[in-house]
């Protein structure tokens, strides 16, 4: 399940039985460990949990790329990227308080079960201190709820839905990425201005997490713009043909349809429709038009022609001009010979975020770590100033609207930034009805 990299030499096999299984880090360290995974040699590792396999593992292939330049930055290897640009000085690129940090991979396969097998196998067999990663928000809610009860870290990757710091919170996880609330508040003024405030939508809708969420989220953002919602359909995240559910909207009445997909399932929705013809036809007088309201640049090399003009959301360009920003495309350029995504900035910024929290906290300690990020302010990573708000664990920062090129230079200016909507615009009350129902809790530090 786990593929360890660097550290293999240094763990004790520990292993029971046939199956060579080993006991968890948890049960072999001595009485007088603090907490789990508590590192005790020269090295720290991380474990690194994406999907390889699955419909975001486009998504997935970058975040790893990602986590490997911020190992290798942590470790004083190549020109240190956003170590340089970061605002909190802790890090000194001497890996984390003076420990190497080595890391183990595992596949989420873009489901909730594999990925907590993944995370449970880096934790117990691996010795993973901190878990981080995952490109479905339904593997991120439950890896964090294992990182909880675990007593180790998560900082999680590319997950958008609402619940992820809403009602499925814990002490122990933390979100770097935006979510679908951000998205809709971001989107709406934008859709009013381009589609006018009688609109008449159809949502297509991922049937997991981050899908309910985010179509929640922009049927309530543009209905309180004048818009109305004839119909929300839910679709499998398995699903790989989405013409069957195309062929309703053609005489439903609706002018936008508004797809709720991400990954390899909006690269496939969003061709359907164009084949179908929707973005040819007038309904109510009007241009039928279509959203998605979060989308990423390998979802869209993944489009071709079919994204241009398309509006979403993003957390992340490479194309600002933020000194962050220039740093990590540099690095992440130089190394693999192509722009980074989304998906690789937000997994690249958590595990630097992680680090400086150790070196400002002092201590590996989970707690400890949870009390350095809770409440913290920085700037340097890409987004502009940026809070980690306590009382959720989200960051608050600005979000990006964009649009599909109609005449890209390349494959990689697919992608248009159409307004960088301030964190003001996007903040909302941490009772506010969306994020209701769980408490973030006390953290866990394990042993």
């Amino acid at each position: 399940m786990s593929k360890l990299l660097t550290r293999r030499g240094l763990l004790k096999s520990g292993a029971v039985g046939g199956a060579g299984l080993a006991l968890p880090t948890i049960f072999t360290a001595s009485s007088a460990s603090a907490f789990t995974n508590e590192p005790t040699g020269g090295t720290v590792t991380l474990g690194f949990n994406v999907p390889q396999s699955g419909p975001y593992a486009d998504e997935g292939a970058d975040e790893l790329r990602a986590y490997e330049l911020a190992v290798e930055h942590l470790n004083g290897e190549g020109d240190g990227g956003m170590l340089n640009t970061f605002s909190s000085k802790a890090l000194g690129g001497n890996g984390i308080m003076g420990k190497k940090v080595a890391y183990v991979t595992g596949d989420t396969q873009t489901k909730s079960d594999a990925a907590r097998a993944s995370a449970k196998s880096m934790i117990e067999k691996d010795g993973a201190i901190m878990i981080t990663g995952g490109s479905s928000s339904g593997v991120a809610v439950a890896v964090q709820g294992l990182c909880q009860e675990a007593g180790v870290i998560f900082m999680a990757g590319l997950t958008h839905s609402n619940d992820t710091t809403g009602k499925d919170k814990k002490a122990n996880g933390f979100r770097h990425f935006f979510n679908a609330y951000m998205s809709a508040a971001a989107l709406a003024p934008v859709l009013e201005k381009l589609y006018g405030s009688d609109r008449a939508a159809y949502h297509l809708t991922a049937d997991y997490t981050w899908g309910w969420t985010q179509q929640e989220s922009i049927q309530a953002a543009t209905e309180a713009l004048g818009w109305t919602t004839v119909n929300n359909v839910l679709t499998p995240l398995a699903a790989t043909d989405f013409s069957s559910y195309i062929a309703p909207v053609l005489n439903s009445g609706a002018d936008v349809l508004v797809l709720n997909h991400y990954g390899g399932n909006m690269v496939n929705s969003l061709t359907n429709a164009v084949q179908f013809g929707l973005r040819e036809k007038q309904v109510n007088g009007k241009n039928f038009e279509i959203v998605v309201p979060l989308y990423s640049e390998l979802m869209a090399k993944g489009a071709g022609q079919n994204i241009k003009g398309i509006v979403g959301s993003q957390n992340w360009d490479w194309k600002l001009s933020d000194e962050g920003t220039a740093a990590f495309v540099k690095s992440f350029g130089t190394k693999y010979g192509f722009p980074p995504s989304q998906a690789a900035q937000t997994c690249y910024a958590q595990t630097l975020l992680y680090a400086d929290a150790v070196e400002r906290a002092g201590s590996f300690n989970p707690c400890a770590v949870g009390e350095a990020l809770a409440g913290f302010e920085f700037d340097g990573l890409g987004n502009g100033k940026t809070l980690y708000r306590a009382d959720d664990h989200q960051c608050f920062k600005d979000v990006l609207v964009v649009k599909g090129a109609e005449d890209p230079q390349d494959e990689f200016h697919l992608v248009e930034i159409v307004e960088v909507t301030p964190v003001d615009q996007v903040t909302y009350d941490p009772e506010h009805p969306m994020f209701a129902g769980g408490a973030l809790g006390e953290c866990n530090p394990g042993a």
